[in-house]
């Protein structure tokens, strides 16, 4: 006998504006706690190590982009079909698909950090690292390999517990982490001195409090989501990580631009260059960690009401997300605009940093209107894949993340002689939005919920 839905879980019945906030707060909570760690990291290595251990650490996200992104494919794929699923108030198939995503996260984790871990030189070097930059990245590298585990567990009970009206619990994980993030980083490396080995030690170790604070999750008598190990129809994990193409191609296409930035600051700028680009990156993590807390919030309402058929709720929740969307965007430019070397040297020593200073300014000056158009396409984006969309929904982020900014950026790096190239993100961004337009006013939520309906009666028909 399946579990009834109870009054915690609101997505489908409860008041449209408290319910979006009661999930978008702790929501932006978390991400903004998730993203905090290597955030942090880099003020303290900015501040405490130095340039070129900033620009080591940089170097390596090519590589944890891959490895995150398809644990968020996976989660986020999975939980938009199991929020469908709890929509039309099938708990079981809800709890299938959660703990099939589990265990496949678990052993795809085991299986590429040791891959990761065999192959290090040779990705260093893939990666474009010297000589001198090489040591320092296995420091870091080496200690935060085996800890992904952890983190990639993590990041697939985050999603499932929200998703099932724990969202104060899923915050309130990632708050833990974040919190012990800092202490730790503050006493190894401002303190005891480790360098980029104290860094990696305390992002590992703050990385097991959230996820045991998460596994109290399973000791509530009041979740819908159930754990098996004995599980059937295993190519739902194959649909749930189509579902999420689009997180993936995100995820691993910042990585990609990452790489290229990276060949291109160091063939002209230097260590300097690099490091300079790695303070932006982070400024620029925060805001689209906002704008990912938005849309994220608004799959899970979309799903369950896409799964529950009901178009003017689909709508409501719509209309609050491109308005908030909206809203950051704007404070975000602002903010960068008028404190941004206050913002800056939050990540480096006064003392002997001022060419990079000078370097993130002028990269900041170029990239800042991506924010216009960022939030709007990432809501299109997750708006596509909550109503089941995942082609759509790639498209939009393959040419958001990938296809426009790297074409952009080799054009521009080629024509321009100075660091001019960089407005190829905003660019991008722009034409994305032009595209994403088009593809939003196509898939409208009356739209959808007919041609589900009318899929599900040729179904019927069918069996």
């Amino acid at each position: 006998m399946q579990p009834q839905l109870d009054q915690e879980n609101s997505a489908t019945d409860g008041p449209i504006l408290t319910t979006f906030l009661k999930y978008l707060v702790p929501s932006i909570v978390g991400m903004l706690a998730m993203s905090s760690a290597s955030i942090v990291d880099g003020i303290f290595i900015g501040n405490f190590v130095g340039v070129s251990a900033l620009a080591a650490v940089n170097l390596i996200i090519p590589i944890l982009s891959v490895l995150f992104g398809v644990g968020l494919m996976l989660s986020i794929g999975g939980s938009v079909r199991a929020g469908k699923y709890l929509g039309e108030e099938n708990t079981t198939a809800a709890s299938a698909i959660f703990s099939k995503i589990l265990i496949t996260v678990v052993l795809y984790a085991i299986f590429i950090i040791t891959i990761g871990l065999l192959f290090e030189p040779f990705l260093f070097r893939l990666l474009g690292a010297g000589e001198d930059l090489i040591p320092l990245m296995s420091q870091y590298y080496r200690v935060i390999m085996p800890f992904l585990l952890a983190q990639l567990i993590t990041i697939v009970l985050y999603f499932f517990v929200r998703l099932d009206g724990f969202p104060t619990l899923a915050a309130t994980a990632l708050v833990i982490g974040s919190v012990l993030n800092i202490a730790l980083d503050y006493l190894l490396i401002a303190v005891l001195d480790w360098g980029l080995t104290g860094a990696a030690w305390a992002t590992g170790l703050s990385q097991l409090f959230p996820l045991l604070t998460l596994l109290t999750y399973f000791c509530s008598s009041k979740r819908k989501l159930h754990f098996s190990l004995r599980q059937k129809k295993w190519s739902e994990v194959f649909q749930s990580a189509y579902n999420g193409l689009s997180e993936f191609i995100n995820e691993i296409s910042g990585g990609i631009i990452a790489l290229i930035f990276n060949l291109m600051l160091i063939s002209r700028a230097g260590v300097e260059g690099v490091a300079a680009i790695t303070v932006l990156n982070y400024l620029l993590m925060i805001g689209f960690m906002i704008f990912f807390s938005i849309s994220d919030t608004a799959q899970v309402m979309l799903s369950q009401n896409f799964g529950a058929k009901n178009t003017q709720r689909l709508k409501q929740f719509l209309n609050i997300t491109f308005a908030m969307s909206c809203l950051v965007s704007a404070l975000f430019i602002f903010i960068l605009l008028f404190f941004n070397e206050s913002l800056i040297y939050m990540f480096l020593d006064v003392q002997g940093t001022e060419s990079t200073v000078t370097m993130a300014t002028e990269f900041l000056y170029y990239i800042w209107p991506v924010f216009v158009f960022a939030g709007i396409n990432m809501t299109i984006s997750g708006y596509l894949t909550a109503v089941h969309l995942p082609f759509q929904s790639g498209v939009v982020s393959l040419c958001r993340s990938l296809i426009f900014p790297a074409s952009l950026l080799i054009v521009l790096f080629i024509v321009l002689d100075d660091n001019r190239f960089v407005i190829a993100l905003p660019i991008g961004e722009g034409l994305t939005f032009l595209l994403a337009s088009v593809l939003f006013l196509r898939h409208k939520p009356e739209r959808i919920i007919a041609e589900d309906n009318v899929q599900q009666q040729l179904n019927l028909e069918t069996h």
